[in-house]
């Protein structure tokens, strides 16, 4: 099991759901095993059945014995019937309960997860892991509720009764029952490095697939969708494989325990027949003795099943039980308190970072951004730029040095506080797929149709989405892809504006515009950006010119700072910068 995640750790993990549920689960098991006395003592009256039916007195004085015992049988069956029903109403709430609570819980938990976290998995296969872990939650649930307890039961009441007929009865299938069951656990603990192969490589599969169509245009763009299909026949060829292995080994142990069911069944009805003829033994005795077979070979019989389902289970939930025990690497402080912005002043204090031990993106950055002051960061491509923004969100932890938002360290506040104060537009938003409408009020869902209608006017997406056969109603499609990229970086802008954060990070946000599109917006992103603290990520002359000052950042630092006609006249890496765009690359 991965990183050692034991059954003990798997159960705890579930635990935490069926807590609330503990008295209903607890009755479920009680009327199961009542259920299941009920097959024990059943057979028992068969037994009487068959000696009177069988009697030496005439069939008139038998009758009314008969019929007797067949009310007694239809009473405990009847009752065994009621507790099987109340079991399956019970389960039908509770389950659906419960499974409900380890999706809701597992979802919040992996969401609160860095933004590191997201980058290095598979969406689709965490959404598989999150369903398996529920799923496995039923599938244990069920294995003990309608066959582990059973088959307790029905093994030790009958084999109990038979010993207390004969011991030579009761020893003969208790050795059959025995090595059956050894075998069954032996042979299933033995396979259990297959099921997780096959488990592994089933969430392998999911997260290809998951990847390939999440860049399904990539692929067209490329003409790849030929080495995709073979990457994805690749995996499936191997989960092929995996599956079948399994399965072949599941048959030679379904014939091993077949033959020792029908040595067992030999050795019992010899040893019977010896018995009779002694007259130790009764016709009823024989119908007994069947009826506990049939009982005990059929759960027995299951038991491998059962082993096998119960490992599944503890695979599958073991890779979410991975993630829920994973310590989330960006925290709150045990006593943080909710940031209080008046004037927005934002200083980056002596800041180091590192993705790794061998990349150093920021290198003792420091900088402060006055209070509504608006800057840009400029510099070469992989100086630091957007980890400076990731950072002042909190994405990530600085290794050493603070960053403050009013003299608090971000540290040390809520981070629903923090990315409260801040409002951020993204080179290449993604939007949900939802309506244009509560994409836009995304960002104040408390906000009214009337000002998510002014938002969009201002960010000058209105326009466009009232030509749309379903206005604001329309649906954007996975990640906004029936959009254009302006007119998702529009509704993105719109977005914002809703929110009305007192800190605004625009991270190349008309990046993908085209000039007609960038007239009509930079208009509504000067008004976004009065009486707010901004930082603005940009290499379009149009967006730099704007602000109040220019950072130039190199090698994680700070290498110089101005306005533009300041930063040309020093000949530093701001008028190379400015020279490349401007035309200085083209002879």
């Amino acid at each position: 099991m991965q990183k050692n995640y034991s059954v003990k750790k798997i159960m705890q993990t579930l635990w935490k759901s069926m807590r609330p549920h503990r008295m209903a689960i607890a009755s479920l098991f009680i009327l199961a095993m009542m259920a299941n006395v009920i097959a024990v003592i059943v057979p028992l009256f068969y037994k009487s059945f068959f000696d009177v039916l069988t009697a030496s007195s005439s069939p008139s004085d038998r009758v009314p014995m008969l019929i007797q015992i067949v009310f007694v049988i239809l009473a405990l069956n009847g009752f065994g019937w009621l507790c099987w029903r109340v079991v399956v109403y019970i389960s039908n709430i509770v389950q659906p309960k419960i499974k409900k609570q380890i999706e809701v819980s597992s979802f919040a938990y992996m969401m609160d997860h860095s933004y590191a976290f997201f980058s290095n998995a598979f969406v689709g296969s965490l959404v598989r892991k999150v369903h398996r872990l529920a799923n496995a939650f039923e599938k244990l649930v069920d294995e003990v509720q309608w066959n582990i307890l059973g088959l307790v039961v029905v093994v030790v009441g009958d084999l109990l009764v038979l010993y207390l007929r004969d011991v030579r009865l009761g020893l003969i299938l208790s050795v059959g029952v025995f090595l059956i069951a050894a075998f069954n656990i032996g042979f299933a603990t033995w396979k259990l490095k297959y099921d997780y192969a096959k488990s592994k490589l089933d969430s392998e599969s999911t997260a290809v697939m998951s990847d390939a169509l999440t860049n399904s245009i990539t692929i067209k763009l490329f003409t790849s969708q030929k080495f995709e299909n073979g990457l994805f026949a690749d995996v499936m060829e191997r989960w092929r494989k995996a599956q079948t292995h399994l399965w072949q080994i599941e048959g030679f142990s379904e014939a091993i325990q077949a033959a020792l069911m029908i040595l067992a069944e030999f050795g019992m009805f010899y040893v019977a027949i010896h018995l009779w003829e002694r007259g130790e033994l009764t016709i009823g005795d024989f119908a007994l003795i069947q009826a506990f077979m049939v009982g005990i070979f059929h759960r027995v019989w299951n038991l491998g099943k059962s082993i096998r389902h119960i490992y599944e289970a503890l695979a599958d939930a073991a890779e979410m039980v991975e993630i829920l025990e994973m310590p989330h690497e960006v925290k709150d402080y045990p006593k943080a308190k909710s940031l209080a912005v008046s004037n927005s002043v934002i200083k980056f204090e002596d800041v180091t970072f590192k993705f790794n031990q061998t990349r150093a993106v920021l290198n003792g950055l420091s900088m402060q951004i006055a209070p509504h002051e608006k800057i840009a960061l400029v510099g070469p491509s992989g100086a630091g730029k957007s980890t400076i923004t990731k950072l002042l969100m909190r994405f990530y932890d600085v290794e050493s040095g603070k960053i403050t938002i009013d003299g608090q360290s971000i540290a040390k506040v809520t981070q629903n506080s923090l990315r409260h104060a801040v409002a951020m537009v993204p080179q290449e938003p993604i939007l949900f797929h939802r309506s244009l409408m509560d994409n836009i009020r995304y960002g104040r869902p408390d906000a009214t149709d009337e000002e998510v209608f002014e938002a969009a006017r201002r960010a000058r997406c209105h326009d466009f989405i009232v030509e749309l056969p379903e206005k604001y109603n329309t649906f954007v499609g996975e990640r906004g892809i029936k959009l254009s990229g302006g007119e998702r970086q529009r509704i993105a802008i719109a977005r914002a504006i809703l929110k009305d954060a007192p800190i605004l990070v625009l991270d190349e946000a008309t990046s993908s515009l085209d000039s007609e599109s960038e007239s009509l917006i930079q208009a509504a992103l000067d008004e976004l950006m009065k009486g707010k603290t901004t930082i603005v990520i940009a290499h379009r002359l149009s967006t730099i010119m704007r602000m109040d000052r220019i950072v130039v950042i190199d090698g994680g630092k700070v290498v110089d700072t101005g306005t533009h006609d300041q930063l040309l006249e020093k000949q530093g890496i701001y008028k190379k910068l400015w020279d490349i765009q401007a035309g200085g690359f083209i002879e």
